[in-house]
């Protein structure tokens, strides 16, 4: 049994003038109530109540240690009330890390929104390229593009995620045909050096397995707008983001290549280290992102 269900206890007895109406006032049993004081004095060494069939009143040290016990209550009690108002309030800061593509890109409005519809709750965003620690590193959550793999953290999918094969439709001319991913390996490609591969790009086969292939080009930069922009001089063939290079490809400034072959399985999550007790300035901004992606389709 903890101390302070022990001093609560104690203060209780106090508070009733005695043992049995603290019991009727808590609920407790009279003996449990007893047993509690008795291992609080044998915990500090001291008797803390004078107590007989028909007397009850406090020691010397009881005074001392009831007088200090009951402020120390109202502290703890200040701090658990406090504590919940952070929890179901969209008060105080947020602080997340997203990837630098994101938040350069037209999908990084979602966060402008949010803050815009959220004046009392104030964002901490850093824009890191890295995996960070949300635990080690004090975070609340993080927007991850990713193949979501096995991990300790709660996830929630807010869209889709694809990246396109990319290049101006003269390129494609001057380089063509360009039908099957393995073709990639003879015309230039402008490296993502974010890639966890580099010069070796991966594609799923329709008809089952997976599909490598090594490249190399002109330019090698950590930097899908980079790359988007040297795709759009028609220096190569690019692995941009859809959402960076959507635009583009419904204005045919580009074409999308070997779209059978793009893998399926990546999407845009909000990763965050735990569910229960979860803040609601938490839920409410991976609820927002959620609608907010719905709803731009």
């Amino acid at each position: 049994m903890d101390t302070l269900t022990r001093i609560r206890a104690f203060i209780d007895v106090v508070e009733a003038e005695g043992f049995s109406a603290a019991a009727r006032k808590t609920g407790r049993s009279k003996a449990l109530l007893s047993k509690y004081v008795r291992e609080l004095e044998d915990e500090l060494g001291a008797l803390l109540l004078n107590r007989t069939t028909r007397q009850f009143s406090m020691t010397e040290a009881g005074h001392t240690y009831y007088r200090s016990a009951t402020e120390i209550l109202k502290e703890i009690d200040s701090l658990a009330d406090l504590v919940r108002e952070n929890i179901t309030d969209l008060k105080g800061k947020l602080k997340i890390t997203v990837p630098r593509t994101f938040i350069d890109a037209e999908v990084g409005q979602s966060l402008i929104d949010f803050a815009s519809e959220n004046p009392d709750l104030s964002l901490e965003i850093v824009a890191e390229d890295r995996f960070v620690d949300l635990v080690e590193e004090g975070f609340d959550l993080a927007i991850r593009i990713t193949k979501l793999d096995d991990s300790a953290l709660i996830a929630k999918k807010l869209s889709d995620f694809r990246v396109y094969a990319c290049a101006t439709p003269a390129f494609v001319e001057k380089h063509g045909p360009l039908g099957h991913p393995q073709e990639l390996s003879r015309v230039a490609f402008l490296v993502d050096t974010n890639s966890r591969s580099h010069n070796t790009v991966r594609f799923v086969d329709p008809q089952g397995g997976a599909i490598s292939v090594a490249v190399s080009g002109p330019i090698e930069v950590n930097s899908p707008l980079a790359t988007l922009r040297a795709a759009r001089a028609g220096l190569g063939v690019a692995m941009i983001p859809d959402f960076i290079a959507r635009p583009y490809i419904e204005t045919g400034e580009l074409v999308s290549l070997f779209d059978d072959y793009l893998p399926k399985d990546r999407g845009i999550y909000a990763v965050y280290p735990h569910r229960r007790y979860l803040p609601a300035k938490v839920r409410a901004f991976v609820d927002y992102l959620h609608a907010w992606f719905r709803q731009k389709g």
